[in-house]
């Protein structure tokens, strides 16, 4: 899981484009970012249990307060048998 949160412009320029619409990028990017940070978390705490691979992955997300988003990947992680 992780925890993202913009800079003040990166607000303000949020703000201006809620007026005139089209894509935010600055918060784009920022949950780009927090969906690779999310799978690399997951992807270690798998390789810590012994795990091998991380099968039927996915993702959950939700704001913390009005300029806060929290993204979690999840998954089974699994020991291949060999």
């Amino acid at each position: 899981m992780t925890v993202q949160s913009r800079n003040m412009f990166s607000n303000m320029s949020a703000g201006l484009k809620n007026i005139v619409g089209g894509e935010i990028k600055p918060y784009t990017k920022m949950l780009e970012e927090a969906r690779q940070e999310a799978i690399d978390r997951m992807c270690v705490n798998a390789q810590t249990m012994g795990a091998d691979a991380v099968i039927m992955m996915r993702f959950d997300s939700g704001s913390i307060g009005q300029d806060m988003m929290s993204i979690t990947a999840y998954g089974t992680a699994v020991k291949l048998d060999k």
